[in-house]
């Protein structure tokens, strides 16, 4: 194996082997190391934005917690699930691009979750497009207990954004760049 994929954790192997399996590069490219260096990049991002907006890691986020929460997936997508409203989320997944497995992108404003959210566990949905996700990696919620739905809502969704917007990039650089 090589550089990147060396650096992966070895509970996550096997999932980004898949993933570069799904991926569409050119024949000459080594895929898997593409796939390895852009999700420990996309870590990398993904944990000094939640720095930057005030969110802190959890082990897990209840489904009747009141809080909304970012999780990254073994995939590396994002999944942006709002704070529960009137008894619902909003709900966005966001795929790591390039896949030809998964939708780039899927949304709703009426979700609710069938389970516990925890690292390592898939997240089931109910209601809106997205059903299940891929084991979560790490999850953020927002670290102010005192903030409003709303607010959270606002601060989850500016995370998503910046972190969507590097997530792109780093396709960019590492995907395109042969």
């Amino acid at each position: 194996m090589g550089e990147f994929f060396n650096k992966i954790p070895a509970d996550l192997q096997d999932h980004v082997k898949g993933i570069a399996q799904s991926v569409k590069l050119d024949s000459d490219v080594d895929a898997l190391e593409k796939v390895a260096q852009a999700w420990l990049e996309k870590n990398d991002v993904f944990a000094e934005k939640l720095g930057e907006m005030s969110m802190t890691e959890v082990d897990e986020l209840l489904k009747d917690d009141e809080k909304g929460a970012l999780a990254l997936t073994y995939s590396g997508s994002l999944v942006n699930i709002g704070p529960k409203i009137d008894g619902v989320r909003s709900v966005k997944y966001t795929s790591i691009g390039y896949r030809t497995n998964a939708p780039d992108s899927a949304e709703s404003e009426s979700s609710t979750l069938q389970s516990n959210v925890s690292v390592g566990n898939i997240i089931s949905f109910s209601g809106g497009p997205v059903k299940s996700t891929s084991p979560i990696y790490k999850i953020a919620v927002v670290e102010d207990d005192n903030m409003s739905p709303e607010e959270q809502q606002q601060t989850i969704y500016d995370a998503a954004t910046m972190i969507e917007e590097e997530f792109i990039e780093v396709n960019k650089t590492v995907l395109e760049d042969e």
